[in-house]
Order: structure tokens, then sequence, then C-alpha cells
């Protein structure tokens, strides 16, 4: 199984060879280093924690400075389930991936404030006659008199966004290694300069 941190640059159009147009995500991959690998018989489950990006020491607490154990100065750092775990020390690059390759894409979506249950649930909203005229984007109905409360998991208005999605079996129509930057066919999650994860789907 492969694994890899990338930035999210942009999107974009590529042309297949059948001339077909197919929209694509752009991402600058960023270089992983393994620092700690955990098994079943001392954790209880097999993972691997990796580290990524650059950071001045001097911003690095003291605690993560001894878990790096001199394996560099990492802005980042992320766990992931791996049955055959790497070891200590080992690098994941660019090259752990092929063009054609399926993916898994985990990611923080765009935060877009507080939104009210038309736009966040896609409710319908009242109707615009029989005297209802600023009605419209109202919730209605919140539910009867008893038990005196609102129930956990109504839908109802606030925060919308800003919530960890995972897209499954998105396909990677390019790699430019010499470059860092890899191209999967439609969205991923977040904005420009997100964090992504990506994930061979295997």
């Amino acid at each position: 199984m492969a694994y890899m941190l990338a930035e999210k640059i942009q999107m974009t159009q590529i042309f297949n060879e059948e001339g077909d147009i197919i929209p694509a995500t752009v991402l600058r991959v960023r270089p992983v280093v393994v620092l700690q690998v955990k098994t079943k018989e001392k954790d209880g489950y097999e993972a691997v924690q990796v580290g990524s990006g650059e950071k001045k020491i001097k911003n690095i607490k003291k605690p993560q400075r001894g878990h790096f154990k001199g394996l560099g100065n990492f802005s980042v750092s992320r766990e992931f389930r791996m049955k055959n775990p790497k070891n200590v020390g080992d690098k994941m690059d660019l090259s752990n991936f092929k063009e054609g390759e399926k993916v898994v894409v985990r990611g923080v979506s765009k935060g877009k404030g507080f939104q009210g249950v038309v736009k966040r649930h896609n409710f319908a909203g009242g109707p615009r006659t029989h005297g209802q005229k600023h009605n419209e984007r109202a919730p209605g109905s919140i539910g009867a008199t008893w038990p005196q409360r609102v129930l956990k998991g109504k839908r109802m208005a606030g925060r919308m966004g800003g919530e960890n999605v995972t897209v499954k079996n998105l396909k990677i129509v390019k790699i430019e290694t010499e470059k860092n930057l890899i191209y999967l066919s439609g969205a991923t999650p977040g904005a420009r300069g997100a964090l992504i994860e990506i994930k061979s789907a295997n």
C-alpha cells in the first residue's frame, strides 16, 4: 500500500488519447518519512506514523523533537493503517504510484460559515404564496411538544463545511515526477493550499 501527503494547487483539464476532456485536480506531492511503526502485539493495531514538510527547530515542541529522533524537522505528521508496515526512516515518494491507478483521497472541505437549512440540508423551503412571502427559507416545524427539547442530530441551521471528507476511486491521469505533481480525475476536498492525504485503493 502506498501513502502520500500533497498540497492542492488548482483544477485543470486534460485531454486523453480519444480527445475527451477530463477534469483534474493538480496536487504537489510532499515526500514522507516513516516516524513510528505500530504493531498489533504492542499497540493493538498495525499502522505507520509519517512526517512531512519542514519547520524551524525552535518552533517544534520538545516531545515532538524526541519523537522525530533526528529524522527531520517536520511540520506535519499523520498516521494511517498499513498491514505490512515499513521501517522507521523509510521514505515514500511519488514513485510508489503509477498512472491509471485508483486512489483514496482525504481532506478537510472548505468552510462555508453559518448557513440556513436550504443550503446546508437542501430543504425546499415554504410555499411562496398563501401569506408566506417572508417564510421561503424557514425550516418549518422541528417536531412535536414532547420531549420539550431539540433532539440530537436535528437538521437545522448551523456551521457548514470544515469537515473531513473522503473521496474514493479517483484515477491518476498524469504524473510529473520532475515537478512532484500528480493529476487526479475529478475534484478533491479543500481549498487551494489544503493538505490532502492520498492512499492507494488496494
